[in-house]
């Protein structure tokens, strides 16, 4: 089943992160793409959104940036929000905080390479790949970073999961407010080019308005 993070998790233990967005006057959907860019399958995330002019966050592998610089700056030059995936998607449970934290200060100086990130308004975003955090970890970070989860994890990355099942789930899970999980890597391809312009017409039919964070 995909996971969706239930409200014990969500505010009984980790009350400080963001996993999901208040209701707005128009119901609305957050969409975010992690693990990118990279030429194989970001472009065509970009034209996927662009033909319903919806935003989206990418939340992005400071080494794919630095490796595919003018793909990086076509998210940026599309209106889309980015945020913090550290640099080499580093796992915090099997590498320690110190590491961790210096992993992400590498990919933000990627981050901020392009001048059009100084665009962004908000906080600074951070997503921790695999999901994995700690109370230390937190801590550490909140005081320069939003801490984005997910209300919906697509597991578009599963290649067992069919998907017919991950479309039907993720649009069965997915309301206004959502913050909804796919991945712009090579490992989702087949699930993330059936299910994404399948789940963008779905919810623009029905009125959902796509947002960046």
């Amino acid at each position: 089943m995909i996971q969706k993070v239930g409200s014990i998790v969500r505010d009984k233990l980790f009350p400080s992160l963001t996993w999901k967005k208040e209701q707005t006057d128009q119901p609305t959907i957050y969409l975010t793409f992690d693990d990118g860019p990279i030429p194989e399958i970001t472009p065509w995330v970009l034209e996927q959104l662009s033909n319903y002019n919806a935003k989206a966050t990418f939340f992005c592998v400071g080494d794919n940036i630095r490796k595919h610089p003018e793909i990086y700056q076509k998210v940026l030059s599309e209106g889309h929000t980015v945020g913090n995936h550290t640099f080499n998607h580093l796992q915090y449970w099997k590498n320690g905080l110190t590491k961790y934290l210096e992993n992400i200060e590498e990919c933000q100086k990627w981050l901020e390479s392009n001048t059009l990130f100084k665009g962004q308004s908000q906080k600074n975003l951070f997503r921790p790949p695999h999901g994995q955090v700690g109370k230390k970890m937190i801590r550490e970070i909140l005081p320069n970073y939003e801490m984005i989860m997910w209300h919906v994890l697509t597991r578009d990355y599963n290649k067992n999961f069919k998907k017919e099942k991950c479309l039907s789930t993720a649009i069965k899970l997915t309301e206004d407010g959502s913050i909804v999980v796919f991945h712009d890597s090579i490992k989702a391809e087949k699930n993330l080019k059936y299910v994404l312009p399948r789940f963008l017409a779905h919810f623009s039919k029905k009125g959902y308005h796509f947002a960046s964070l």
